[in-house]
């Protein structure tokens, strides 16, 4: 037993391994409770339950950070906060290029569900390793901050004044590669990322179904964002525990909130400038924070939300409701790096 609480207690990235197996055991259990009780089967998810699903993630989200400013103090309870609602809004890109992913190969709604999820499962590690990758630097190179802050300058100019022409996803490099490597059905068969049948001399050969080159799309994209996505949290906090718990809880709830963003997407087209000016404005208080000091989380997290909230109603102010016409939502300097 004393044995057990030396493990608990022992110190993992600056963290206690105690606060870790909490987190994954958290993790783990939503998954589980989201496919395996909650979405066992193959079923369109309507706005309504997407919405109640985000809220139940949200509540577990807030619920963790209210655990982390008990135990780990104001400052990372403020860092874990702001960390998360920057994930989360940067993250409502995402759903503009999933879209755009389903719509390529004609997935069902029925099926879009099982590929998120498993998709999670690829971000879970994807996330893991480049945030490892992100502290090694940090912590070996202090200069590597100002290049996080300059690349999320520019990221957010390049976001304001990106093309917002629609980009068809289907024939980006990663497709197109992975097309010439795989054998792929021409259709889909149910929700199977797999599929046997005879090859053109009649041999049994095992295909892969365009729901996997959406799973394949979907991955490809995730590495897209958390291209500036990484920076962005490191210019919040550099604790390893913070930066991994906010990113990976704002990625569970938007696989939950999907499919309502989905319906409304047009109503959010200028959504995309309040990003592009939270980037610019993450990137610049890397400067502040190494120049002049560190500025205080809790005024972070204010301006955070302003920006967001300030996106929002406009947006929602200026594009029309369902019914009277449809708003195309702007590519971002995101989503069009994917096709190249």
């Amino acid at each position: 037993m004393d044995q057990l609480l030396q493990l608990v207690a022992a110190d993992f990235l600056g963290k206690p391994v105690g606060a870790w197996l909490l987190f994954l055991g958290i993790v783990v259990a939503l998954l589980v409770f989201d496919l395996g009780l909650f979405n066992r089967r193959d079923e369109t998810i309507g706005v309504r339950k997407s919405l109640v699903m985000s809220a139940f993630y949200i509540a577990v989200a807030l619920a963790f950070g209210a655990w982390v400013w008990v135990d780990h103090g104001r400052e990372a309870g403020l860092a874990y906060l702001t960390g998360f609602v920057v994930e989360k809004s940067l993250a409502l890109d995402n759903v503009f290029v999933i879209s755009l992913i389903f719509a390529a190969f004609a997935i069902p709604r029925a099926y879009q569900h099982r590929v998120l999820f498993w998709g999670i499962l690829g971000v879970l590690v994807l996330r893991g390793i480049m945030i490892a990758a992100g502290v090694a630097l940090v912590e070996n190179f202090d200069w590597i901050l100002y290049v996080f802050g300059a690349f999320l300058v520019v990221t957010g100019v390049r976001m304001f004044f990106a093309d917002e022409a629609p980009q068809d996803i289907s024939q980006s490099r990663p497709i197109r590669l992975a097309r010439r490597i795989l054998p792929v059905s021409p259709e889909l068969d149910g929700h199977h990322f797999f599929v046997r049948r005879p090859d053109a001399l009649g041999r049994m050969k095992t295909f892969v179904t365009p729901l996997f080159l959406a799973l394949v799309a979907i991955e490809f994209a995730d590495v897209v964002f958390a291209v500036d996505s990484v920076p962005a949290i490191f210019a919040i906090s550099t604790d390893p525990y913070i930066v991994y718990t906010s990113n990976i809880f704002a990625i569970l709830g938007l696989r939950a909130l999907y499919f309502a963003l989905a319906a409304m997407v047009h109503r959010f087209h200028y959504l995309k400038y309040a990003l592009a000016l939270l980037l610019v404005v993450v990137g610049g208080k890397i400067f502040v924070n190494q120049i002049w000091g560190k500025v205080d989380p809790a005024i972070s997290l204010g301006l955070t939300l302003a920006i967001l909230a300030g996106g929002v109603l406009f947006s929602l102010w200026k594009s029309p409701p369902a019914g009277h016409g449809t708003v195309q939502p702007g590519a971002s300097a995101r989503s069009t790096s994917l096709t190249q």
